[in-house]
């Protein structure tokens, strides 16, 4: 059960919507159910891709509720951050891909958990930005790391200085997002490329996203021998006998799974 989050199942795909009005702001409770979620829909065979999003349409997530931080002691926030940190290292590991459809305001730790999704779509009326600056801190949610990823040094560096909110045509012009909709065709689009991706072998997509994620921060050869290790692993499975048959035979492949 989840108190501040909806979790559902359509045609393959798991979403994940934060619920606590009115602006999904993160106390214990719902940080704690986050990965909980994630989980569920991870161990979940029928589940072949997962959404991150918002049941509210004016806010995907403000981030932490700062009065958390108010009586909090440094082992507080010591596992604050730990929690924090564990949620990312499961997002990023995870086999099956990851989505998040953004509506409305995407700040602090809200933004920062869309980081270590794989394809970003945002609404064209979201506002996205790491204001942490202003109250003395930083994005805890790995955001230092997966910016500096993203969008290289200076572009990490100057987003976190400033403080300030980009638009959704802005966020993808750096590319903080990827995909910019409709509000109103938000949860439409993302759905319709989730049952795009369920389609697809999983198992090729599960190497694909560990080549890249665990490769990028690599040396080159060290990301090479993960790639030589899940192209061995691929070339055995009957997925890969299958789409090499439907390939020549010009036929649509049936996949295993």
């Amino acid at each position: 059960m989840t108190d501040f989050l909806r979790v559902t199942v359509r045609n393959r795909v798991g979403w994940i919507e934060y619920d606590r009005p009115p602006v999904n702001a993160f106390h214990w409770e719902m940080l704690r159910e986050v990965p909980e979620a994630l989980q569920r829909h991870l161990s979940d065979p029928a589940v072949r891709v997962v959404v991150f999003a918002s049941a509210l349409d004016d806010h995907f997530s403000v981030g932490a509720d700062l009065r958390v931080f108010t009586d909090m002691d440094d082992e507080g926030v010591r596992r604050w951050v730990e929690v924090c940190h564990d949620l990312v290292r499961r997002m990023r590991t995870s086999p099956k891909p990851l989505l998040a459809a953004v509506h409305g305001t995407a700040v602090g730790g809200g933004l920062e958990m869309v980081l270590h999704c794989d394809v970003r779509f945002a609404a064209g009326t979201a506002r996205l930005g790491q204001p942490e600056i202003g109250i003395g801190f930083i994005p805890p949610v790995g955001a230092t790391q997966a910016l500096a990823r993203l969008l290289g040094r200076p572009g990490a560096l100057r987003l976190l200085y400033d403080g300030t909110l980009l638009s959704a045509e802005q966020a993808q012009a750096i590319g903080l997002v990827d995909v910019v909709v409709a509000a109103e065709r938000l949860r439409e689009e993302v759905q319709g490329y989730a049952e795009g991706l369920a389609r697809k072998p999983a198992r090729a997509l599960a190497a694909i996203r560990r080549c890249i994620t665990e490769g990028v921060d690599l040396p080159f050869e060290e990301g090479l021998a993960i790639e030589r290790e899940e192209a061995v692993a691929l070339g055995a499975t009957a997925d890969f006998r299958e789409g090499l048959a439907a390939f020549l035979g010009r036929r649509p492949p049936v996949w295993s799974d």
